[in-house]
């Protein structure tokens, strides 16, 4: 299920359900048929988010290289895209959406 994030202040945002209820998750909200993020939880929001990304680069630093070691058949090094390549969109809708006075929604 793909879900579509609007803001007035932002081109829209979409993404597959089990990433939006992840991301939703991690700065304190749910994921219902529809919902918003209000521009007075915008700052908390974008913290939080900000943090989980700075979180997961430390903790994929200190893995760095140990991805597939020891899987049979491995040749070549691949690391799976982290949290801050797949939240950015999201993140940065935030960030326009707080300096623009304005909401998030989703499902309407």
């Amino acid at each position: 299920m793909l879900i579509t994030f609007k803001c007035q202040a932002a081109p829209d945002v979409m993404m597959l359900g089990d990433l939006a209820q992840y991301l939703l998750g991690i700065i304190g909200k749910r994921l219902g048929e529809r919902g918003v993020i209000t521009h007075d939880e915008l700052p908390a929001a974008i913290t939080k988010l900000e943090g989980a990304i700075s979180t997961d680069k430390q903790t994929r630093a200190e893995h760095d290289g140990h991805f597939h070691e020891g899987e049979e058949g491995y040749e070549h090094h691949e690391i799976p895209l982290g949290l801050a390549q797949r939240a950015f969109p999201f993140l940065d809708m935030m960030r326009e959406a707080h300096k623009g006075n304005a909401d998030i929604v989703w499902g309407v």
